[in-house]
This record gives structure tokens, sequence and C-alpha cells, in this order.
């Protein structure tokens, strides 16, 4: 995985938080302090975390005054939603329903910047291999950095509802920290709307760049790898079924070894692909027939939507916390985390668990796909070629020994939520 890419940013947080360096005076007043030292750089992450934290829990930053990013990115659930909700409702009034499921803030910030082509690093695997869309943030990765993602959920108008920048500037210019904002940013930031929204999302994306906050590593998983615990023998018989190429083939997107530089797994290889989860009724956007979520080719996402070959295709999330989820995938279809697994195991075997029937009692299976872009589904394993009918890819023992695993992935400050 390509974590060099984000090792100096994250060292130097962590260093900040450490040492306890306070911001110097070269580096204050500025949104563009240019070169910095590296006591400098260190000072100014720690001085934007502390920031960024108070703005994260801060509702005044929303149209309605009672919606924080912590509303929906609850920290005692892994920075994910606290809810069952398919989606989460937001706008002036907080009555606007949202359009997908809210993931975790949770292990991204190894996440590299979104393209249509990757190919593995020289240390990571075959670099002649071309892995398609790969990367960004949100569940159609249209935005690269913390910084670009922070933006969306503070001007959508059915998330924090702000009209404009300069909204979110003014609710900024009143809030208690202000004048922490404007020693970071320069006394005059607040005159410059466009200077001070983005500095707003500077000090967000920082935060979420805390290791405490938001890459703990402190799983039960990740005490095993270091040696300093063990697993039961049903979690062993899980990780072995998750990993096992012809069963669960899990770990082909959801990465679970340590990668060859010793840096922990992150359960997810950033890629985007297709499943074609079930239409979700719950979503009132969905009452529509015409509206469709195709993920990465729109609707949310403009930039490629020409791109027929992407319709269908979604984020591959961590697979760290997700025992603490109570809805799955982009549009929250499923609420336990076996039904999430078994899905896998028997969307084509099985067919009419999962999918509606018609009026004649035809089973309409990928009802969420248009057949124009069925081309596009994974076929990998646990899929590969399975039909109605067939024998499902894993027995409903192996598909409770990997929900036991997966339970292993749930940080320690979070066990008890």
């Amino acid at each position: 995985m390509p974590t060099r890419r984000w090792k100096g940013l994250t060292i130097a947080i962590a260093t900040a938080a450490m040492f306890g360096f306070a911001l110097p005076a070269t580096t204050a007043g500025s949104t563009h302090p240019g070169p910095l030292s590296r006591a400098e750089a260190f000072a100014r992450a720690q001085a934007l975390t502390a920031l960024g934290r108070k703005m994260f829990f801060d509702p005044s930053l929303s149209a309605s005054g009672k919606q924080a990013c912590s509303s929906c990115h609850d920290p005692n659930h892994a920075f994910g939603p606290a809810s069952a909700a398919p989606v989460e409702m937001g706008g002036p009034n907080l009555d606007r329903p949202g359009l997908r499921a809210v993931p975790s803030l949770r292990y991204l910030q190894a996440a590299p910047a979104f393209t249509e082509h990757f190919y593995d690093s020289e240390d990571e695997g075959d670099e002649s291999v071309d892995n398609g869309p790969t990367g960004g943030l949100t569940w159609d990765g249209r935005a690269d950095r913390g910084q670009e993602q922070a933006k969306i959920p503070l001007l959508s108008p059915f998330e924090m509802a702000n009209k404009d920048e300069g909204a979110v500037v003014a609710a900024l210019r009143k809030a208690a920290y202000a004048q922490e904002f404007q020693a970071a940013f320069g006394d005059g930031v607040f005159e410059r709307p466009g200077d001070a929204f983005d500095a707003a999302a500077e000090a967000l994306g920082t935060f979420e760049q805390s290791s405490a906050d938001f890459y703990p590593y402190s799983s039960r998983y990740d005490a095993f790898l270091a040696g300093k615990a063990t697993l039961s023998a049903q979690e062993l018989r899980g990780r072995a079924v998750f990993e096992d190429e012809a069963k669960g083939n899990c770990a082909s997107c959801h990465l679970s070894r340590p990668s060859n530089n010793g840096e922990p797994p992150q359960f997810t290889d950033y890629g985007l692909i297709a499943i074609a989860v079930p239409r979700n009724a719950a979503i009132p956007a969905n009452a529509d027939p015409a509206y469709v979520d195709l993920g990465l080719c729109g609707p949310l996402r403009t930039d490629i939507k020409g791109h027929a070959e992407y319709c269908g295709l979604f984020k591959t999330p961590t697979l760290r916390n997700v025992a603490l989820r109570k809805s799955f995938f982009h549009n929250g279809y499923f609420h336990t985390l076996r039904d999430a697994v078994a899905f896998y195991a028997s969307r084509d075997t099985d067919p009419g668990r999962w999918y509606p029937k018609g009026a004649d009692g035809t089973i309409n299976q990928y009802d969420d796909l248009p057949k124009a872009y069925r081309g596009n589904l994974n076929t990998d394993p646990p899929f590969n070629g399975r039909k109605p009918g067939d024998r499902a890819a894993l027995t409903d023992a192996e598909i409770d020994d990997i929900v036991t695993f997966l339970g292993t992935l749930t940080d320690a400050d979070q066990a008890g939520h």
C-alpha cells in the first residue's frame, strides 16, 4: 500500500503533539506560510489540529446551527454514524435526507489520490498490472485530501447546508475560537472569504490526520500482529477463510497483512468496484424509479460522468471498526454484519434471498444497477461465475467465523460502544 505518501505529515503531527510545540511567530498570520522549518511545520500541525478539533464539534458551522461534523461522524462510533438509518438528515431545518450512508473517517490517512489507473508500487506487487480506478475519499473518490472532503458537507444542501463559503466564514467570525483562527491564519483572514474557507478546510483536514483520533491501530488484531495478543480458534478460522482466495477472498480488496515495509494493514486496497447491493427503498431519493446512484459515474461525481465502464463502482471501505456499524455499504441496505458477509457468499447462488420479485414472480436481480452497466460487476471469488442453485461460496459456519474475526478489528477506545 502507498503508505510512504503520508508518512511525513503523520510524523509531523505526532511529533508536534508529543513535544507540545507552540505556533512560532514566523508562521502565524498567514493562510500561505511558505517554506517552514521542521519545528515550524510540527508547530503549525499541532495548532491546526487543535483548531480543527474545535470546528469539528461546532454545530454553529451549519445552517441549522444544530449539526456539527461530529453529528454524523461520531467519535464514539469510530467517527461514523451512531444510528442505523441508511442516510442522515441535514439541511437548514434538518429535514433533508442524504443520498448515501455516512462512512467512517478513521483510517483514511493512507488513501492515495484518485486515479483511473492504479499500479502497485515496486515493493507491493506487480507494477505492470492496472488495478483500475483507485483512491480518493468519499464513496465515489471525488475528493483527494481531507481538506477537500471537508468542504463537501459544509456546502451540501442536505448536510450542513451553508448557502456559500461566505456563510461559513461568517459563522467562524462569531465562533468562540475566532481569535485562534486569526492567530493561525492572519488578522485579516476573515476579510478574504475564499482564503478563510480554504483555511477552515485545512484545519479540519489537519485534525483528521491526528493519529490518536483517526488511526490509533489499537485493535486486538493489531496486538495479535505485534505478538501481544492471541486470537480464538474461531477468529483464526475466520481469518483463514477471509484470506482464502478460493473461499471468502475478502483480503483481495480488504488487505489484512502488514505491508512489506511493516506498516499495519489498512483493510482496504482503496479500489472502487461494483457489487450490485440491492436497492434500498428506505432512501427517499429511491422513491423515484428514474433515480439511480451509479457511484463513480454520478450523480454526485460529475467529472467522469460519461464513462459507462465506471457506472456502479463504489469505494472499497476499510473494515477496521466495521463491527460497530449498524448499516452497511454505500446505501446502508444491510443492518447486520452477518448479512453483509452472507450477501457476498450467495449474491448469485441465491438471488431471491436478496433481491425483490416482480408481480410475475421473477427475481429482479441487481435491481439497483441498470442492465447497461452489469458488465461492470465484480466476478472475482466469491462470485466467480456462480449461478442460482449452485453451492454458495461460504457455509453458514464460515460466515460466522468471518464475522467473529472482523470483531477483532475494533479499536481499543471503541470497545463497549
